[in-house]
This record gives C-alpha cells, sequence and structure tokens, in this order.
C-alpha cells in the first residue's frame, strides 16, 4: 500500500514546514481538508516547499463550489505542482451547505457526477479535444473564449477523488473518479460488506474494472509510546468515533456489528450536549473494530492486516490527537514490507 496522511493545519502558515517535514518522513501523498482553513491556498505554499510528495484534498467540498472555480483550482494547482496534485471532493451534509456555505443542496449524488463530469469536460476543453458545450441538469457550461482558456497543461489534468460513505455515493466514485476515499469511520468488515460492493456496482456501471480506481482508505490510528500516552490517544479516538457514531449518515458501521442501537443513544446524548458521556459508550471491542489499535511496532502490521485485499493506499489518520512525528516508525514499517519492484 501507498502512504498517505492528511496535514493538521491549525495554523496555515505551517503548510510552509509541515509537509516537507512529511515529505522528509517518506510519505507517498499528504492532503489537507476542509475545516478551520481554505484546502487549497496551503497547498500552493506547500507546492513550493517540496518536491516529490503527491499534495491533495480529502476533502474539499464540491457542493460549496461551481465546477468552473474547481476547475481552475485544480488545473492551477497540477501546473504548481509540477503534476503532484489530487483533487479530492465530498459532499458534506446539508445543514453545512445550506447554513454555513448558503449554497444549494439537491440530489446530492446526481450533483457530484455532474460537477466531476462537468470539471473534466472543462479541462478536455481547456486541453485542446474540442469546445465546451457541458448541458447537464444541475449544471450548464458552454462559454469559454480564449481569453479564459489556459491551454493546455504542461502535466495534464489532475486526478479527481471522491469520498463517500453512502452506497449511492460510493458507487459514484466507481463509475466516474479515478480514487475514492474510505471514511475512518469504517471496518474491515463494513468496507468488505458494504463500501466494496457499492464500488464494483459504479465499476460495473460505467464498464471499468477495480483496477481504474484507487481505493484509499483513511484509517484511524491509535497509537503512543507509553501506556499512558496510549490511554490519552485511546480517550481521543474514543470522542472522535462518538461524534460520527451520533450522526445518522453513519449508522451503518454499527449496525454492521450489531450495535444498531448505539446511534440512538450517542445522537440523543449529543443533542444535550454531553460529549463524555458519549465517549464512555465507545468500548474497547467497538473501538479495535473499527481504529488500530496497538504498540507503534506493531501498528504497519495491523494496518496492513486490516486493509490487505482493500486499499491500494492507507491514510494515516487522528484529527484529535495528532502524533507529533506522525507516526515516522509506522511509515518506514510500511514502506518496508512492500514486495520489491
Amino acid at each position: 500500500m501507498k502512504v498517505y496522511t492528511t496535514a493538521p493545519l491549525e495554523d496555515p502558515r505551517s503548510a510552509r514546514t509541515i509537509y516537507r517535514r512529511l515529505e522528509e518522513v517518506g510519505y507517498d501523498a499528504a492532503f489537507s481538508f476542509e475545516a478551520k482553513h481554505d484546502p487549497f491556498l496551503p497547498l500552493a505554499v506547500a507546492a513550493e516547499h517540496t518536491s516529490r510528495i503527491q499534495l491533495g484534498t480529502a476533502i474539499a467540498i464540491a457542493f460549496a463550489r461551481n465546477p468552473m472555480n474547481l476547475a481552475n483550482l485544480g488545473y492551477d494547482l497540477q501546473a504548481i505542482s509540477a503534476g503532484r496534485f489530487i483533487l479530492g471532493l465530498g459532499s458534506q451534509v446539508r445543514p453545512h451547505i445550506e447554513k454555513r456555505f448558503s449554497a444549494v443542496w439537491s440530489k446530492p449524488v446526481e450533483r457530484m457526477r455532474e460537477i466531476v463530469l462537468a470539471v473534466r469536460a472543462i479541462w478536455d476543453a481547456w486541453e485542446g479535444d474540442g469546445r465546451l458545450n457541458f448541458q447537464g441538469e444541475l449544471y450548464r457550461h458552454t462559454l469559454m473564449i480564449p481569453a479564459f482558456n489556459p491551454g493546455p497543461n504542461p502535466y495534464g489534468p489532475p486526478r479527481v477523488f471522491l469520498g463517500g460513505f453512502q452506497p449511492r455515493m460510493i458507487a459514484l466514485a466507481g463509475e466516474v473518479a479515478d480514487g475514492f476515499i474510505a471514511h475512518p469511520f469504517n471496518s474491515r468488515r463494513s468496507l468488505l460488506e458494504h463500501t466494496l460492493p457499492a464500488l464494483q456496482r459504479g465499476l460495473d456501471r460505467a464498464g471499468r474494472s477495480r483496477s481504474d480506481i484507487e481505493i484509499m482508505c483513511a484509517t484511524l490510528v491509535v497509537t503512543a509510546d507509553t501506556e499512558e500516552a496510549l490511554a490519552r490517544s485511546k480517550a481521543a479516538a474514543r470522542k472522535q468515533l462518538a461524534f460520527y457514531g451520533s450522526t445518522p449518515a453513519y449508522r451503518a458501521t454499527l449496525a454492521c456489528h450489531g450495535r444498531g442501537a448505539l446511534h440512538a443513544e450517542l445522537n440523543a446524548l449529543s443533542k444535550r450536549g454531553r460529549w463524555d458521556d458519549m465517549a464512555g459508550l465507545i468500548d474497547d471491542d467497538l473501538l479495535a473494530s473499527i481504529a488500530v489499535v496497538g504498540r507503534r511496532d506493531r501498528i504497519a502490521a495491523a494496518l496492513t492486516e486490516r486493509l490487505a485485499g482493500i486499499a491500494d493506499s492507507v491514510s494515516l489518520t487522528h484529527n484529535r490527537a495528532p502524533d507529533p512525528a506522525h507516526w515516522a516508525d509506522v511509515v518506514r514499517d510500511l514502506k518496508a514490507s512492500r514486495p520489491s519492484p
């Protein structure tokens, strides 16, 4: 597996140093995500301070933008990074789209399909593969004059990854994307029983094969050098999983393990602001089913076992307890276990 991570950018100015450090550690790719800061701007800075590592968004919120805007951002970052950019898109949920971004939420799967197809149509026009004439139900792009056409990208268009959790959005990734980003609120069982079948339906619909798409599994890693530090990492992970489990969209993973009723408990507590009580409902078995937990010297083997036969790449994540050394030893061990070319 290729080894990725998402950079914890509390301060966007750290893009000057953190991505270079991740490249030195040996990661194959490092991503930004859309939370407190714009996900694109830090990558333009990171591109100037790195030379090898791939850079991408995991994810940028597609519905807060339009296809032309995304096409420009993706095309320019591909050029600035010398061909190292991945445009990772996701939908977010309706309240954020409508109340945070004041944007339109409707037909999310159909909207995401049109966004991807429209972005590619714009890139095709810029690459000289015909005039721009994308006419969908939700988006129309039919005007491109020379003054606004950047011409062919010296590195070609970037790859497009889609994140998703619900079966129809996962299937869409199989149908139209270059890569699929699996959410960290997944276990090996839920990936096998829910994610892969949905992805295959999309591949079949488009007449594509499994080799046509990269499966990237964002995986919650809980590890430390001491028992005390491990306990802190576990506590932070329980809070993160409790938050996910309280969200209706993610109930399927709990149901997969016979814990569907836990969602209702977590959801009720979340509405009362009882976040610490919620974390207490994530027991050791559930924690170990979703996160990869253990001593640092055993994490690489555990990750390989968790994702064997499923993923092409793993993205190490623990947003609530980021490791200051960026799991350099885990990255080393994972890369050492790769078969020789």
